[in-house]
This record gives C-alpha cells, sequence and structure tokens, in this order.
C-alpha cells in the first residue's frame, strides 16, 4: 500500500511519517521531501499547484518508478510518502499514484504559522539539503542549483531577512512573496493547502483517506496512531506502537498563542477566517 500524507507545512506531517516509519514494513525515502520528483516534467511551472492537466504518462510512470524503488530498496509492504506541497494538488497526486491512501493532519494555524516563520528566516542546512538533492532529477539539478543559490543569496537583501520562498507555492505565491511579510504569507500558504485538500479529500470514498488533528495526535499518540492503523487494516506490535509513541511530546501546543504578536495573530485571523474550524468540523468527530 502506498500511503500519502497530506498537511499544510509545519503541521506535524514530519513526527506522523516518522512514527509510522518506526514500525516494521514501513518504509520512505532517505530525505525529508521528494517535491522534485513530483515535479518531474513540470519544473517550469512556478507554482507546486499541479493539476490533473499536468500529468502525462512519462511523468506517471516515473513517480511510481519511484515508489516501487522505495518497496524494493527496502523490502516493505507500505511506503510512506510526506511532502507538503502536495496538499496543493491532491487530485495530481491521486491521479498518479497506484493503491493509495490519504493521511490527512491539520494543526490550529497560529501554531503552524510561528513555527513556519522560523524557517523563512532559518540559516542553511547543509546536511539536510544534500539529502533532499539526492533526489533531484538528474537533467533538472542546473536549474533546481540555480534557484537554490539565487533564494539563499537574496535572504541577505530581504528587510526581514528571510528566504524569497519556502513552502508549498500556491498559484500567486512570487507576487504575494515580494510584498507581504514571511507571517502573512505563511496564513495563505496554511489556508490553500488545506482548503484544496479538503475539497480533494470530499470528492473521494471515505475510505480512501484518514483525517487527524495535530493537538489530538500528540496528546494521545498511542489512541491515534492505533486508529490509523486499524483504519488501514494493518497489523503491528502493540508493545512497539506503544514504545515509538512514548517519545511524542505536547509541548508545542499553543506555542504560537505565546511567540506571536497580538497585531500578527489580528493578520492570520484576517487571512484564514474561520477555515480552521471548518476542518473540525468535517473531519473530527467530537
Amino acid at each position: 500500500m502506498n500511503i500519502v500524507i497530506i498537511g499544510a507545512a509545519r503541521s506535524g506531517t514530519n513526527m506522523l511519517r516518522d512514527l509510522l516509519t518506526e514500525l516494521n514494513d514501513f518504509a520512505t525515502w532517505p530525505c525529508d521531501e521528494i517535491n522534485y520528483i513530483w515535479r518531474y516534467g513540470n519544473k517550469t511551472i512556478e507554482h507546486d499547484e499541479l493539476s490533473i492537466e499536468n500529468i502525462n504518462s512519462k511523468n506517471k510512470e516515473y513517480i511510481n518508478k519511484q515508489f516501487r524503488w522505495v518497496k524494493d530498496k527496502y523490502q516493505v509492504n507500505h511506503v510512506i510518502e510526506k511532502t507538503c506541497a502536495n496538499s496543493l494538488r491532491v487530485d495530481f497526486v491521486d491521479s498518479i499514484v497506484e493503491d493509495a491512501k490519504y493521511l490527512f493532519i491539520f494543526r490550529d494555524p497560529i501554531d503552524v504559522i510561528a513555527s513556519a516563520d522560523k524557517r523563512w528566516k532559518a540559516s542553511l542546512d547543509l546536511k539536510y539539503t544534500a539529502k533532499k538533492a539526492r533526489f533531484i532529477p538528474k537533467q533538472d539539478i542546473p536549474y533546481y542549483g540555480g534557484k537554490y543559490l539565487l533564494n539563499r543569496l537574496q535572504k541577505f537583501w530581504n528587510n526581514e531577512k528571510r528566504l524569497s520562498y519556502w513552502g508549498p507555492k500556491y498559484t500567486g505565491f512570487e507576487n504575494d512573496a515580494e510584498k507581504l511579510s514571511a507571517v502573512e504569507i505563511s496564513a495563505k500558504q496554511w489556508k490553500k493547502s488545506v482548503s484544496n485538500t479538503m475539497n480533494s479529500l470530499l470528492k473521494m470514498q471515505e475510505s480512501k483517506y484518514i483525517a487527524v488533528e495535530y493537538n489530538d495526535l500528540v496528546r494521545n499518540p498511542e489512541k491515534q496512531i492505533k486508529f490509523i492503523l486499524d483504519s488501514l487494516h494493518i497489523e503491528y506490535n502493540y508493545d512497539k506502537l506503544k514504545s515509538i509513541c512514548s517519545e511524542v511530546s505536547a509541548k508545542s501546543i499553543g506555542k504560537g498563542y505565546e511567540t506571536l504578536s497580538d497585531e500578527e495573530i489580528a493578520k492570520i485571523n484576517g487571512i484564514v477566517g474561520n477555515t480552521y474550524q471548518k476542518l473540525l468540523d468535517q473531519f473530527i468527530e467530537v
């Protein structure tokens, strides 16, 4: 089974992937994300909001080949994939990936955006970058290498000392990145990511996806991971599940409300509106 984790950046997607891949018979790529693979054949499109019109036999075969590579390399039955930009293009992903199920994780946007704001301004992590670079299609390396270098250089000239781009690029992202703050862009990224995802998932059969809320997961990881595995009809060792969940912490809940200013929170709420409540109402049973 191919299990695709969907979520806006900084919503707990890494944690969910890492928990599942600690279990037997699960594996993923030896890097954080594979957006370069997803964009195979579409690299010159300036946003990540790809549609089914961007699919052809060549990129469909290439992407599925990468899933088979993980399965064969690690000798597992279940491949876990997590690329946050996929939250913008679930229809595209679902029209490509064979035998796919979706795990949608979402989080309070205030906490998400406070975390994202730090990533916009973070220093270069060469080890992290090198791991991702391994999975750039060879013919695309010069193209992405040039863009990456320019993005890093532009950070020095920016008033906020932030990158010119970070995270999923929605349609119109480039224009917003020139005039909005990192907090405002992150709010738009979050809203577009979760709204696109919700619209796509609600068109699917309910058996194809599972939704979890970040706060629920970190407060009771054992219950939530068990729910996911049971829903997917995947057998697991309970002692192993209990062990990997023991390290999960809920200390990040509410941090955005402590670190962001009242003015920043007001700007975020003005952009995201009641979207978070809509997600809770739609996907989480009380």
